[in-house]
């Protein structure tokens, strides 16, 4: 990991909402009601469809001016010419970081430790992903959940270095509290690909992630 890297920016933010999705169709309708930034995370390296489902999400990104990233196959999503790449602690130690650099392609690292975080900041990628912030069951996660007053602490240690991204847990009970913090995205994974009505679980998402609100405000999106 140099510190000369330099990874592309997000020309227009991060936020407010970041859905993770691992179902590209799901990734495809939340681009049609607008959403910005989306993830497609499929942990089956071995997936028959993975390089098929990569192309199509990179593909529907550029057709919606949207920032789809693409996590952990950071080799199929550089072939497949992603905005973006998001990488694990322990991908970060064998994916080629100059590639992706050189690519031009952006770069989300995630932290769950003060020591991670310093070290994701070394590389100046283009966001970084705090978390697991409450408990949750779609991923084993080696540390316990550090809780909204250590993110606030971990948002002061980036001090705007790069822009910052709240996961684990996270859904419509909490997120407000989450976002108070100054955090600028929320990630949600079940808070979207477990609804029943997508369009009011986003609508409800943008009404609480307002930039206004977070400062007192009452404007709605």
């Amino acid at each position: 990991m140099k510190p000369s890297l330099s990874f592309a920016r997000m020309e227009g933010g991060i936020g407010p909402l970041y859905p993770v999705v691992d179902d590209v169709a799901l990734l495809k309708r939340l681009l049609a009601f607008g959403v910005k930034t989306v993830q497609l995370r499929v942990k089956d390296a071995e997936h028959p469809q993975l390089d098929a489902m990569i192309q199509e999400a990179v593909k529907c990104g550029k057709l919606c001016d949207a920032q789809v990233f693409i996590n952990d196959h950071w080799q199929k999503a550089l072939a497949a010419g992603a905005y973006g790449i998001h990488l694990g602690q322990d991908d970060l130690k064998t994916a080629d970081l100059a590639a992706i650099a050189n690519a031009g392609g952006r770069l989300g690292v995630s932290t769950r430790t003060a020591n991670e975080l310093d070290l994701a900041l070394a590389i100046n990628p283009s966001y970084v992903a705090i978390g697991h912030i409450f408990p949750t069951p779609t991923k084993q996660m080696p540390t316990p959940p550090q809780g909204v007053a250590q993110l606030a602490k971990h948002l002061k240690t980036v001090n705007g270095q790069v822009p910052t991204v709240a996961i684990g847990g996270l859904d419509l009970s909490v997120v407000s509290e989450v976002w108070q913090t100054g955090v600028d995205a929320v990630a949600v994974v079940r808070a979207v690909t477990q609804s029943c009505d997508l369009a009011a679980t986003l609508q409800s998402f943008a009404d609480i992630l307002n930039e206004e609100a977070r400062h007192g405000e009452a404007t709605a999106l």
